[in-house]
């Protein structure tokens, strides 16, 4: 049975979903429209008070990474963007190039930034990182003004 629940970070409203098997998705009130879609709202359930936990924990600069199990589904395609996202250091950025290099794929740039898009888990899975070639931040489904945030909120700790 998925569940979800609904938390404020200091960027907004933040909502996680989980199932038995880990994390399905963490969005931005700017990502999801329908949150009654999402399963049973569960304010108290363990998997996700976790996660709650360790993304305040990023938000308050004391987790560079996380520990959650996660039960995401894509393409084959997609989870492997998804995983190379996550060997993106925290503070620093990728373009999308270095992305499909990284998943050994240097001419899927476009595929690349449409799987990039379709990342469910934002901030875990730190999509916010990859940036266009020339240093502009490009495309990110809570805003770019969100995504500079992430960044700056990143850059501060270094």
């Amino acid at each position: 049975m998925n569940r979800y629940t609904i938390f404020e970070t200091p960027l907004g409203p933040m909502t996680i979903q989980a199932n038995e098997t880990g994390l399905l998705g963490a969005w931005f009130e700017t990502q999801i429209t329908q949150p009654e879609a999402l399963g049973e709202r569960r304010d108290d359930d363990d998997g996700l008070c976790e996660a709650k936990r360790q993304l305040l924990e990023y938000f308050s600069g004391q987790r560079e990474t996380f520990e959650l199990q996660t039960a995401v589904t894509g393409t084959t395609f997609q989870t492997q963007v998804w995983h190379a996202l996550t060997t993106i250091p925290y503070g620093e950025t990728w373009s999308y190039q270095q992305l499909a290099e990284a998943i050994g794929n240097p001419k899927a740039v476009r595929a690349v930034g449409l799987a990039n898009g379709k990342n469910p888990l934002s901030i875990i899975v730190p999509c916010h990182r990859v940036i266009g070639k020339n240093g502009k931040l490009t495309g990110y489904a809570g805003g770019v003004g969100l995504k500079e945030s992430l960044l700056k909120l990143e850059q501060k700790k270094k």
